[in-house]
C-alpha cells in the first residue's frame, strides 16, 4: 500500500488488526522492508506487524534524492499519525536502528519499547564520512550492480553464503531495486546523522539489542556499549550471523524478538 506522507509517496504493509499492539519494522540501508517478511510472517495475531520502504527505498519515491535522519524520523511520525498509532514498539536493524534512537530521542512519549539490530549511537568518524563518500563515487561510475556485489559480502557472514544462499540472493535483489539517487541520497544522510549517544541514559524503555556474532560493521562490541548505557536493555548475540542478524538466524531472531514482546 502506499500513502503520501511529507510529499513523498511511502510504501508499507500492515499484518493484524488495529487494536493489536502495534510493532513497527524499520530496514536497514540499502534494503527494504521485505527483509522483514520472517519476523513478519512469525508474529503472532495479538501484535499489529507494519513494516515499511524508507524514503528512496523499495517501492517508496526517492523524490529530489536530499536526505536526512531528520527526514527519515518525520516520515516515520508521519506514517504513524496516518495510521493512527498513538504509541508503538519500533524494531530497526542497523540504519532502522538510527531511525528508532533519534525517534526516541526526539518522540519518547510516542513509544513504548525499542528493539535495536547490528547497529550503533554513534555519528561517523571521518574515516567512515570518507568512506560513505568513495561508495557514492562508486556508484556514479560503476553502478548498482557492481556495488550490490561488493555490498553483500560486507552484511553476509560466509557461512550464510553456503547454508543459506537464498539469503544473499535475497539481499543482492533487495539491494539492486533501489535507484542510484535514492542509495547516494541515504549514504550522505547516514554521514550526516547526529550521535545519539548523549541521549540514551533518558531512554528508559524496555530494549531488546541483538547483533550477530560476526558482525563487522557493527560489531558486538557496540551492542554492549548500547546495552552499559540503555537503562532498561537486554542484550542477545546472534550465532552463525553477521550484520543481517535478522535473516542470516531466523529461528534464534525470531526466538528472542517475540519473547521480548510477549514481556511488554
Amino acid at each position: 500500500m502506499q500513502v503520501e506522507i511529507n510529499s513523498h509517496k511511502l510504501n508499507y504493509t500492515v499484518k493484524g488488526s488495529d487494536a493489536s499492539l502495534p510493532v513497527i519494522f524499520i530496514h536497514g540501508f540499502p534494503f527494504s522492508h521485505r527483509m522483514w517478511d520472517p519476523q513478519l510472517a512469525a508474529l503472532p495475531s495479538r501484535f499489529r506487524g507494519i513494516a515499511y520502504d524508507i524514503r528512496g527505498h523499495g517501492l517508496s519515491e526517492p523524490g529530489d534524492g536530499q536526505f536526512s535522519i531528520e527526514f527519515f524520523v518525520d516520515d516515520l511520525i508521519g506514517l504513524l499519525d496516518y495510521l493512527d498509532v498513538k504509541k508503538a514498539v519500533l524494531c530497526g536493524l542497523s540504519m532502522g536502528g538510527y531511525i528508532t534512537l533519534r525517534a526516541i530521542e526526539r518522540y519518547p512519549k510516542r513509544f513504548k519499547a525499542m528493539i535495536l539490530g547490528d547497529t550503533r549511537s554513534e555519528a561517523d568518524t571521518n574515516e567512515g564520512k570518507i568512506k560513505r563518500a568513495n561508495t557514492i563515487t562508486a556508484i556514479k561510475s560503476n553502478g548498482v550492480y557492481a556495488f550490490a556485489e561488493e555490498f553483500v559480502k560486507l552484511v553476509l557472514a560466509p557461512e550464510t553464503f553456503e547454508n543459506h544462499p537464498a539469503v544473499a540472493d535475497k539481499v543482492r535483489g533487495m539491494i539492486v531495486t533501489n535507484s542510484p539517487r535514492g542509495i547516494c541520497g541515504t549514504l550522505l544522510a547516514l554521514a550526516a546523522r547526529t550521535d545519539t549517544t548523549p541521549a540514551l541514559r533518558k531512554m528508559n524503555l524496555p530494549a531488546l539489542i541483538l547483533v550477530g556474532e560476526h558482525d563487522k560493521l557493527t560489531p558486538p562490541a557496540d551492542s554492549k556499549k548500547l546495552r552499559a548505557q540503555l537503562p532498561n536493555a537486554e542484550l542477545h548475540i546472534v550465532p552463525q550471523a553477521a550484520h543481517m542478524s535478522n535473516l542470516e538466524n531466523i529461528p534464534f531472531f525470531n526466538e528472542r524478538l517475540l519473547a521480548f514482546l510477549d514481556s511488554l
